[in-house]
């Protein structure tokens, strides 16, 4: 009577060794995905890191598992900025200079990702992880306002001199430039496929000009009238304090921080989908 339960355990032991192999040949490369959140430029019209001005962002991502800790990511985004003077009510002067902006931002950048835990998808006991992200990128950047219900790009008009024949030796700024993220996330294993997380990076750039301010203000002669006496759009959209009364933009005032680069930040939900292969497992004598 007992030699079915004598034959019957070494069966069952090797089914189970067998899971084990089968659990351990498949190995997680890495993840692709999508993330949807909010944007927030910070810079010469919100230098007090206001966060009351949200716009939308989203992106694609691709990443390489290097191991349980360690992974490699690709990410492009999509995302508005924008901010106006009417909201630093608490600053006479920067109420006063009136200026605004908006801009879509075009980013492609490189992330290593560094888990605090032991992540593998799939895993009830190593399922979850905040992790902490660094990277490096660039990005395009077009600020632009309305006048009169029309969409302007302010790039063109050189609004603080650019181009002009009293400022010569003062170029147009690039639109695009360099951008380091950091910041903070977390993310979950839903199941063996699918993951999913949420992480808040702060970008540094290297331009100051993401809302087209930056400098001092040129002065009235940089902007000559047009032939028919009307001040030019270029001469409007420089110094729009006129709103409140006496211009204020008198050359050589500064018009923004000047020696501080803009900044801004994205807070994303993500979905990412695993991408897994096989490999034979070794079998040890």
């Amino acid at each position: 009577m007992k030699k079915p339960g004598i034959v019957l355990f070494p069966l069952i032991f090797l089914f189970y060794i067998s899971k084990s192999q089968q659990v351990q040949s498949v190995v997680n490369e890495g993840e692709l995905g999508i993330s949807l959140g909010a944007a927030h430029y910070f810079g010469d019209l919100n230098p007090r890191l206001r966060l009351n001005r949200p716009k939308i962002a989203g992106g694609i991502l691709a990443r390489k598992q290097m191991n349980n800790y360690i992974a490699l990511r690709i990410t492009a985004h999509f995302a508005q900025l924008g901010y106006s003077d009417i909201y630093n009510t608490d600053n006479v002067f920067m109420h006063t200079r009136n200026l605004s902006f908006n801009t879509n931002i075009w980013e492609l950048a490189f992330h290593g990702d560094f888990n605090f835990f032991k992540y593998v998808p799939g895993d009830i006991d190593h399922r979850q992880t905040p992790y902490i992200t660094i990277g490096m990128g660039v990005f395009n950047f077009d600020p632009y306002a309305y006048y009169q219900g029309q969409k302007v790009y302010l790039r063109d008009l050189g609004t603080e001199g650019q181009g002009s024949t009293e400022y010569p030796n003062k170029k147009p700024y690039s639109t695009v430039a360099a951008c380091f993220p950091i910041g903070l996330g977390y993310k979950y294993s839903i199941n063996s496929m699918f993951n999913a997380g949420f992480e808040v990076v702060y970008r540094f750039t290297t331009t100051d000009y993401i809302d087209d301010v930056g400098g001092t203000y040129a002065g009235a002669a940089a902007f000559p009238a047009l032939p028919n006496g009307q001040p030019s759009l270029a001469g409007i959209l420089q110094d729009r304090s006129y709103v409140y009364g006496t211009p204020i933009g008198i050359a050589g005032r500064q018009r923004g921080s000047g020696n501080k680069y803009d900044s801004y930040v994205l807070a994303e939900f993500m979905l990412t989908m695993n991408l897994t292969s096989y490999r034979c497992p070794t079998i040890r004598p």
